[in-house]
């Protein structure tokens, strides 16, 4: 499984050592934990962007499958973003800046509420949204994800998937060129900030299970992000009427994910019952923060 698994990513061969030394044993501890709950279980991930959130999401549901049988679901927050034409009209109604995806405020957490409360139930006959960054709008529903039956476990990972809320006191100052330049009132991160605590945070406490990969700083984000869009842009050749970003827009475009990805950082061990610490090459530098368990 992990071969098939190291070549259909187009993984590098020591990928075997950080399955065997961090990977495995976090999908045993998950489905440890899963038996003992005597219910539907919920993980959740966050990371910032280019950490390798996807690659682990898929190896723990590829192994849990495989080694348990598990009907394990697999989402991403980015899959609930609002589409381009719902980001231009909050844009005009609010800020200007929420016409790009990324920010809390930009996804649609009605219909992320709905999928978490229909798996919560163990319900089957409805899909779960996909979002194409290729072309900045969410797929045809009937390119959704189809929940056929009973979940067992469900994994779900997202950039600013368990930060908390800022205070009035962090929110003050400017953060970067970005907030310097269009947010000189700061009425755009406190719109962020609020949706952050109003709809994101109520919906953490479905969570069982927080694991975060932890950047050495905010500094390699950019160079992770920008490694993401190239493959990105290897998968969509020719594609038409592409949003795919350039090198200068990558740039800019990280710049509104810097204050909650910082955030993130600062206090995301408070709440993860495991931490992934990376280098700036993104492999794991020691062994996850282990919560005591009872």
């Amino acid at each position: 499984m992990i071969s098939a698994f190291i070549e259909q990513h187009k993984l590098p061969a020591e990928f075997k050592h950080t399955v065997a030394q961090y990977y495995k044993p976090l999908a045993d501890r998950i489905f440890n934990q899963y038996t003992k709950s005597n219910k539907a279980y919920f993980v959740g991930i966050n990371g910032c962007q280019g950490s390798g959130k996807s690659t682990l999401t898929d190896f723990l549901a590829s192994y849990l499958r495989a080694q348990y049988q598990l009907n394990v679901a697999v989402m991403s927050l980015d899959d609930f973003y609002l589409s381009s034409e719902k980001r231009k009209q909050l844009a005009q109604d609010i800020h200007p800046l929420l016409a790009t995806r990324g920010v809390p405020g930009t996804h649609d957490m009605t219909a992320l509420n709905h999928v978490l409360t229909q798996l919560i139930e163990r319900k089957t006959g409805f899909s779960i949204p996909r979002f194409n960054k290729a072309t900045d709008e969410p797929f045809l529903e009937d390119q959704w994800n189809m929940i056929e039956k009973p979940v067992d476990i469900t994994l779900l990972e997202g950039w600013c998937w368990g930060v908390k809320s800022q205070t009035a006191e962090q929110l003050q100052a400017p953060i970067n060129e970005l907030e310097l330049q269009h947010d000189t009132s700061g009425e755009w991160r406190n719109y962020v900030n609020q949706q952050l605590k109003s709809a994101y945070e109520p919906l953490y406490t479905t969570m069982d299970f927080w694991l975060a990969l932890q950047a050495p700083s905010f500094d390699c984000v950019y160079k992770w992000r920008l490694e993401q869009e190239q493959k990105l842009k290897t998968k969509n050749i020719g594609l038409a009427n592409s949003k795919i970003m350039s090198t200068a827009e990558i740039l800019n475009f990280t710049q509104y994910f810097q204050r909650l990805s910082v955030q993130g950082c600062n206090t995301i061990s408070n709440s993860a019952d495991a931490i992934f610490h990376l280098d700036y090459d993104r492999k794991i530098t020691d062994m996850p923060l282990v919560k005591m368990e009872v």
